[in-house]
């Protein structure tokens, strides 16, 4: 079974400018990732794509087996991320040979730990199905504590329960897709544009795991939580 690992970080960041290899917790923020990554002991090539050159020096600097220099086209405020995905496996293929498993960790979410990686990529051998996301259980309810306003301003819960729900803890549990961990067979993750399908399953993550940094106030919680785990 050859499982590769994928780390896509641009250069570019409007709510924190050069993220990916700025200093968190003492090291560049990517390289949390890889180190987990190398760690972990599962990897045929841990691999980085990137459409700045010094992100991927950083990188190489840290660990990465493969730097993978992304097309401008798939490295816009607008592009998806799949394809970046995709073609980073392409190009480690060239030289590894075809893989059957892709897990992308995502640079801006290093709180995950190295059981949680092996337990989603456990998860996806175990059950056979095509793809793991990985989520915590959600903070608000669309069956309790969540609401949609219509056109006219009226409120309503976003999701209807079958039957009155009184406690939030008494609906049916929801979970916040954070994004942390993507496992994916290859032909999954090749054969559809979307992360989710009806045989997709959920590696649960506490919160206290589950951050990502999207703005400064992320950077500094994330870095807090870190420097905590770390004594």
């Amino acid at each position: 079974m050859r499982v590769i690992a994928t780390i896509c970080a641009r250069g570019g960041s409007k709510g924190v400018p050069g993220k990916n290899i700025r200093q968190l917790a003492g090291l560049p923020l990517i390289a949390h990732s890889i180190r987990q990554a190398l760690e972990c002991n599962i990897f045929a090539a841990v691999a980085v794509s990137s459409d700045s050159e010094e992100v991927l020096s950083v990188a190489s600097t840290h660990g990465a087996t493969h730097v993978v220099t992304r097309p401008h086209e798939l490295a816009s405020d607008s592009a998806a991320k799949i394809p970046a995905i995709r073609h980073c496996v392409m190009q480690v293929e060239e030289t590894l040979g075809i893989c059957d498993v892709v897990i992308d960790l995502d640079a801006t979410s290093p709180l995950r730990n190295i059981a949680d990686i092996q337990q989603a990529y456990d998860l996806l051998m175990n059950t056979g199905c095509p793809n793991v996301i990985t989520g915590c259980r959600s903070r608000r309810s669309p069956y309790f504590n969540m609401v949609e306003i219509d056109g006219d301003g009226n409120l309503a819960l976003a999701k209807q329960p079958g039957q009155d729900v009184h406690r939030r803890q008494d609906a049916p549990r929801t979970f916040d897709m954070n994004a942390s961990i993507y496992v994916w067979r290859r032909d999954a993750l090749f054969g559809s544009d979307s992360v989710i399908s009806p045989a997709t399953r959920l590696h649960e993550m506490p919160e206290s795991r589950s951050l990502d940094i999207d703005t400064e106030l992320d950077f500094e919680l994330v870095e807090y939580l870190l420097l905590r785990q770390a004594t």
